[in-house]
């Protein structure tokens, strides 16, 4: 279960906006939660101009937890990117992979990210391939250096049941430590690997989650 006084991740994604997608009380509910980060330094400030330890680095954070806040793992590597941007990116990329080794491919998944503009690729992502009766709200557009990443992040958002991007703040996503101080975060690398395995994903919830239980609504 999740560390008492932190919010798990299905904590954080009840609470948090799904751009451009509802958040039903009875639907909303995912198999496991993805909280990813990427961070980005122009260069570590120690060195002279041009030198090899002066080039951009970063970190990519991810944390991954089940519906009833089991964790299943995490991740803080250090990464080499052009910008933040592509960080973030990257760092999704990464967390759909993992979760993609140890769920079954019709899992139910949440996103947990706190970058704006790829919460709404993902939403729209998921509105234009996963049969919705609405059309995307707006055209996808990534940053060119993801190159093939956000290809990588189409096909795992294709190969889950379903996917739902929440957005979160910064200062709340869990993932953030992890992709900023991966040289301090090195050990959770070492996790031991919980390889969680729902008999089947949770269709139907008969009760809305805390956040949703006092708010008024059309009846079932």
């Amino acid at each position: 279960m999740a560390a008492y006084g932190r919010p798990s991740l299905r904590d954080l994604f009840d609470e948090s906006p799904t751009p451009h997608i509802a958040h039903p009380p009875r639907s909303h509910h995912r198999d496991f939660y993805i909280a990813t980060d990427g961070s980005f330094r122009p260069h570590n400030g120690t060195t002279s101009p041009g030198s090899e330890s002066d080039s951009p680095t970063g970190g990519l954070g991810v944390v991954v937890e089940t519906l009833d806040g089991e964790r299943v793992v995490r991740l803080s590597v250090p990464d080499t990117c052009p910008d933040n941007n592509v960080a973030e990116y990257r760092a999704l990329h990464l967390g759909l992979d993992v979760l993609a080794r140890r769920a079954p491919p019709n899992a139910r998944v949440g996103l947990l990210i706190d970058h704006d503009q790829l919460a709404e690729n993902v939403n729209a992502e998921v509105l234009a391939s996963h049969g919705s009766a609405y059309d995307p709200p707006h055209s996808v557009s990534v940053p060119a250096a993801t190159g093939l990443h956000w290809r990588g992040i189409q096909a795992r958002i294709n190969g889950f049941g379903e996917v739902r991007a929440a957005r979160i703040s910064g200062d709340r996503n869990p993932a953030h430590p992890l992709a900023n101080a991966p040289d301090q975060y090195a050990h959770v690398n070492g996790e031991p690997d919980r390889c969680v395995l729902p008999d089947a994903p949770t269709v139907n919830e008969r009760v809305p989650p805390p956040s949703r239980a006092e708010r008024g609504g059309a009846s079932d």
